[in-house]
């Protein structure tokens, strides 16, 4: 089969022909409909992040197909059926499996890290992990359900929990960020979108920004959002990954707010304790999706309230791959798709 091999930062991808995987007893073969590409597929290949697996390896963790094959063992999918992967696979037998936390799973495995991922023509997952995908949702543009939409709704929904009426900032409006705000929206919030790019914020609107701030434009960020709400945000949230931007999000909210982190960063940042006990303010982390959530947010999308369309701005074959990470760099697309 044709797949994008990863082969080291300093390497970069290929492609290549390398054989079909094969499937254990429990596992499926899934023949890839389509890949999203990533930032965190961005930190492998140019940053040095590390992959669990050592290279050469394929990368890609937001997958959507088709069943191929099915393990001895399979009972819960057959042949034919059209699934989506999540991007996170784990254990359910650990501590933080059995109270609720699958997503912070001692033992979990990532596609495109700790084994083979989907800028592939197929992918072998097991068979438990993955969830059915109705007819009406677009299976390509589905993919992106995987991380790009599910990261964001469970840390709307679990960790910032936004209610109706919540005032929320969110700093970055990239493929992460304009579904944390579109969900943010979806749940009540009244919400203002914070970037430095002006296409990305006039998509936050679209997508249900009630307000926006450029932040180049402005002396500071927190003091446009205390002038905005009259006195800082219930609920912040920061989906870039930027100690600066983390500490802004942090200035942002009023006595009692709460600070939500999604964005990924290996620096350190900076509050002042002092607010954190004075203000009651509270700081969570927010890390991918649990498996339970999965089934409300597919249902989400298959009542429209959710649109894959809009957010999927290019596609692109495995052989053009390289162009779905210059276009994310380039800041001019919300998410790309890899179609094997």
């Amino acid at each position: 089969m044709k797949a994008a091999v990863f082969h080291g930062s300093d390497k970069g991808m290929k492609i290549e022909d390398i054989p079909v995987p094969a499937i254990n007893d429990d596992q499926i073969l899934v023949k890839v409909a389509a890949c999203g590409a990533c930032h965190t597929d961005l930190h492998y290949i140019e940053h040095g992040v590390p992959t669990y697996k050592k290279p050469p390896m394929v990368l890609g963790h937001e997958a959507s197909g088709i069943v191929e094959d099915a393990g001895s063992s399979v009972t819960n999918v057959k042949k034919g059926q059209r699934v989506l992967i999540p991007a996170v696979l784990t254990c359910g037998i650990c501590t933080a499996c059995r109270q609720g936390h699958e997503n912070v799973c001692s033992d979990m495995k990532m596609l495109g890290n700790h084994f083979d991922g989907a800028y592939a023509e197929y992918v072998a997952v097991t068979a438990k992990d993955v969830l059915d995908l109705p007819e009406s949702i677009p299976l390509e543009e589905a993919s992106i359900i995987a991380d790009a939409v599910s990261t964001p709704y469970h840390a709307v929904k679990n960790r910032a929990q936004v209610r109706p009426g919540d005032t929320v900032v969110i700093f970055g409006c990239g493929g992460v960020g304009i579904n944390a705000i579109q969900l943010a929206s979806a749940a009540g919030g009244y919400v203002i979108a914070v970037d430095i790019n002006e296409r990305k914020l006039e998509w936050a609107k679209e997508f249900g920004a009630a307000q926006v701030i450029n932040a180049s434009t402005v002396e500071r960020v927190s003091k446009a959002v205390k002038k905005m709400t009259g006195g800082g945000a219930d609920i912040a949230m920061e989906v870039i990954g930027n100690p600066k931007t983390i500490e802004e999000a942090f200035e942002c909210v009023r006595i009692g707010g709460r600070l939500c982190v999604v964005g990924y960063t290996h620096e350190k940042m900076s509050v002042v304790a002092g607010k954190i006990m004075f203000k009651e303010l509270e700081i969570v982390g927010s890390l991918g999706c649990r498996p339970v959530d999965y089934v409300p947010l597919i249902r989400m999308v298959e009542q429209g309230k959710i649109d894959l369309k809009r957010l999927v701005t290019h596609r692109f074959s495995l052989d053009e791959i390289d162009k779905a990470f210059e276009v994310m760099k380039e800041g001019s697309s919300l998410r790309s798709i890899v179609v094997p």
